[in-house]
């Protein structure tokens, strides 16, 4: 008997079994409308007490949490990644908000494959999107690399966007993968550090990284252009 959950119609069933449970189960939209409440605060501060709350479930809440702002650009997801890294040590905090960033951005990826660019309009910005198109039209790939070295937008929005595009599924998962990779640790080594009169610090530390990190891209980006035109 066939698996009704492999393949794109598969994935698109079970993303609309949890679109269902949020809708019509009170219990399950009233926790999720709590958590965004959380996330739109931008304070790693209310992060932490939210996923404290839930005791031995805070590793799974947090995890969820990840998820759920990825859904929901846009979003920030260094208030996760800062958060992890306060309560589990950063260690643990990176492997957490690294396969939970990459669930995230498996779910947003099928999202756009199945239900396609009216739908993702509506979950994230239409104007967004289109910048993202011109963006992934002008650099493919990089793209992605690029927009997870900075902490400060959203990158669902690139996750949509790829989903839209002609990219395989394991394209954009490698890329993504390894995209994210350097900057999750390097945030989640700081994460910890976000404490009084070290966050502002911390913080232009964060900037002043992501900034020459795009440099060095935009500069092997111009170097491969220029070597395909010569």
């Amino acid at each position: 008997m066939k698996n009704i959950f492999k393949g794109t119609k598969g994935k698109g069933l079970c993303i609309l079994i949890i679109v269902c449970l949020y809708l019509f189960i009170p219990p399950i939209r009233s926790n999720v409308n709590e958590a965004l409440s959380v996330l739109k605060t931008l304070d790693v501060g209310s992060a932490k007490e939210y996923i404290l709350s839930f005791g031995i479930l805070a590793p799974i809440v947090s995890f969820l949490l990840m998820i759920l702002q990825s859904i929901v650009a846009p979003l920030p997801a260094f208030i996760i990644t800062f958060s992890n890294a306060g309560l589990f040590g950063w260690v643990n905090g990176a492997i957490l908000s690294w396969s939970s960033a990459m669930a995230g951005a498996t779910l947003c990826y099928y999202i756009s494959k199945f239900f396609g660019r009216n739908v993702v309009g509506k979950l994230t910005s239409k104007i967004a999107l289109e910048k993202v198109d011109e963006f992934f039209q002008r650099y493919g790939k990089y793209a992605i690399l690029i927009a997870r070295l900075i902490p400060f937008i959203s990158f669902d929005i690139v996750s949509y966007a790829a989903g839209l595009t002609s990219m395989s599924f394991w394209s954009f998962f490698i890329a993504t993968g390894i995209g994210q990779l350097p900057a999750t640790i390097v945030y989640s080594y700081v994460g910890g550090m976000l404490t009084g009169t070290t966050k502002t610090f911390v913080m232009g530390l964060l900037i002043l990284f992501a900034l020459s990190a795009l440099i060095v891209l935009l500069k092997k980006m111009w170097n491969d252009k220029k070597r395909i035109q010569v």
